[in-house]
């Protein structure tokens, strides 16, 4: 949520924090703001709604400033307005900050500040820091903020920047991403996330938790914010390059990234594997075979597209690795008692790596003795550095706020993840493992062939729905998850009231809704549910329901039952959550497009949810 951008160098800075703000568009905002220093006076520039509010404001301004900072802004404290819009000052006008996070003391502190005499213009949380470091500057921007930062509770990754020392912008962290870019004889870049950075370099340092970095044109040093001890930090090169982050011809990135998914789902896998003996190699994982071996239990913990990816996982893991498995919402993990100690693994599952709620039932995991391995989709993410090892999703980045190309990908890894625990406590033989990762193998290939004519179809079927309000989404086994990933999907971009259930679950309430104002979709493979789902697709043909069928090529049964059908090829049945996915992604965003609602970047959402 919220996005940060920040530049010192030799470069004009306004197109730098533009551009970079641009490419965080995805992670959610409602308003937009930049502020440069210029002849020693600091020019901010706010606004509501859209970047493209900023640009026009910007396109009457002439600068050649070399150092600035910019924030998009997600409402939490105050709504969204001019006024709330960052960057925010302090009571000269000459020290200005960005923020993404929440101060939890917020209101204590804006009381005592109110006291000493300081003049608040928003109603934002953040303005405290603005006053707080004012209060501690005597000369060194460094010292105050590092001061200051000391009387806040919560959540900050910080800009900060003042006409006193203007050759210069701090950055602070804690609990909340932020990543500096380094470019040698051009200056140092800082923001929210990588993409921001691509244009201008590849060349990364990731801030940990309470540490701070100054930039300068002609350097940059990452300190300790409690003791102002200097940190040596690794630069890390970031395969990504900016194209990734273009349309290439799509019409949103959410299209183009479902698109992606073949790619992605064979960088996921690829040296992963050997095709032969189906041993699944997984050497970043970060803990011994005999570690392995000896857990007891599983918990997966995630949020979101990621929860339901966990939900698929359980049913892979119980069945082939033999282990009993607990799935967590993370935002619920750490607020009950959790019985976790060095023979049960947990595993957090998090897209962006930077998920406040993942991170911190993570952290306590840990604490209490468990072992953690991640799946993410971010190298060098703070869930990849605190965890016991990471498997990556290798999707790339992936712009549209609703997950597409990180979901499956994620389904691979957890894919591979099975396997390789049910490899170590020997419990599925080779042949098994030869079987399950060849098909694996050959779904890119199939994903590729059949995703032009899956669209063709799904955009009939949208066309008939789009204008419905409610829609109802049944799986069973492993796709119920799937239904409630393919109703999340529709309700996040197309505002349309949508529900995933366990077909099974039919009759014990949902039933109740069924008329032919509310189609039903059923996931209906020939895999062991097959005839119990059909059984409950009957219970709603029997009421005069709207019936969208999605089942395997050679099912010629469906026709009779379904209003519509859509028949995609027969896999392995375990391996069709995957497949499965594509079509409700794409129904999801032709409804979407049809309506024509914001499909990168629907109302309210975050692609990076960092606060709790």
């Amino acid at each position: 949520m919220c996005g940060i951008v920040g530049y010192v160098g030799k470069r004009r800075v306004v197109p730098i924090i533009i551009e970079g703000l641009k490419r965080l568009e995805y992670r959610g905002y409602d308003s937009a703001g930049l502020v440069y220093i210029e002849a020693g006076q600091v020019r901010k520039h706010r606004c509501k709604g859209k970047l493209a509010n900023l640009e026009e404001l910007m396109d009457s301004v002439v600068t050649d400033s070399h150092i600035g900072l910019g924030h998009t802004r997600w409402a939490t404290h105050g709504a969204p307005s001019e006024a709330n819009a960052h960057p925010h000052s302090d009571c000269t006008g000459e020290l200005v900050i960005v923020h993404n996070g929440i101060i939890e003391n917020y209101h204590s502190l804006r009381e005592e500040l109110q006291a000493k005499g300081h003049d608040f213009t928003s109603a934002t949380d953040t303005e405290v820091l603005a006053h707080l470091i004012e209060e501690a500057l005597d000369g060194d921007l460094v010292a105050a903020v590092r001061q200051a930062v000391t009387r806040v509770e919560g959540s900050y990754a910080l800009g900060v920047m003042w006409a006193g020392q203007p050759d210069r912008l701090v950055a602070v962290r804690h609990q909340s991403p932020l990543v500096l870019g380094i470019k040698e004889d051009s200056g140092c870049f800082m923001a929210s996330d990588i993409p921001a950075l691509l244009p201008y370099t590849n060349q990364v340092v990731f801030l940990e938790d309470q540490e701070m970095a100054l930039l300068k044109q002609d350097g940059w040093q990452v300190m300790r914010v409690d003791s102002g001890q200097p940190v040596a930090k690794e630069v890390r090169r970031i395969d990504w390059n900016a194209g990734m982050a273009e349309k290439a011809g799509y019409r949103h990135f959410m299209l183009k990234e479902i698109y992606e998914q073949p790619q992605a789902i064979l960088n996921t896998f690829r040296g992963r594997f050997d095709p032969e003996t189906g041993r699944v190699l997984l050497p970043e994982i970060g803990l011994a075979v005999s570690e392995l071996a000896r857990i007891k239990r599983v918990s997966l913990v995630a949020c979101g597209t990621s929860w339901h990816a966990a939900l698929v996982a359980k049913y892979w893991i119980e069945k082939w690795a033999a282990i009993p498995v607990e799935v967590d919402i993370a935002s619920e993990f750490r607020y009950r008692r959790l019985l976790l100690d060095p023979e049960v693994l947990v595993v957090p599952i998090s897209q962006s790596g930077e998920t406040a709620d993942t991170l911190a039932g993570m952290r306590l995991a840990r604490s209490l003795g468990a072992k953690v391995v991640a799946v993410c989709n971010v190298v060098g993410s703070t869930v990849t550095r605190e965890a016991d090892g990471t498997i990556y999703t290798h999707a790339g980045p992936e712009i549209g706020v609703a997950s597409t190309k990180a979901f499956t990908s994620q389904l691979v890894a957890l894919f591979l993840l099975t396997l390789y625990l049910a490899q170590a406590r020997e419990v599925i033989s080779e042949g098994e493992s030869v079987a399950l990762v060849n098909v694996l193998l050959t779904l890119p290939a199939i994903l590729e062939q059949e995703m032009p004519r899956i669209q063709q179809e799904m955009d009939v079927i949208a066309e008939e729905f789009s204008r419905c309000r409610d829609f109802l989404y049944l799986g069973r086994g492993a796709n119920f998850p799937i239904a409630l990933e393919g109703a999340l999907k529709l309700k996040e971009i197309s505002y349309i009231h949508a529900e995933g259930y366990a077909a099974g679950e039919l009759k014990h309430g949902p039933i109740a809704l069924i008329d032919r104002e509310m189609p039903v979709l059923a996931l209906a493979p020939r895999d062991a549910v097959y005839r119990k789902l059909v059984s409950n697709v009957e219970e709603v043909r029997a009421r005069n329901g709207r019936i969208i069928l999605i089942g395997s090529q050679g099912d010629d049964s469906l026709a009779r039952i379904g209003e519509r059908v859509v028949l995609l090829p027969e896999i392995h049945e375990d391996l069709n959550p995957i497949l499965y996915t594509i079509p409700l992604q794409l129904l999801a965003y032709q409804i979407a497009n049809l309506r024509g609602c914001d499909v990168d970047q629907p109302r309210n959402l975050a692609k990076s949810v960092t606060v709790e």
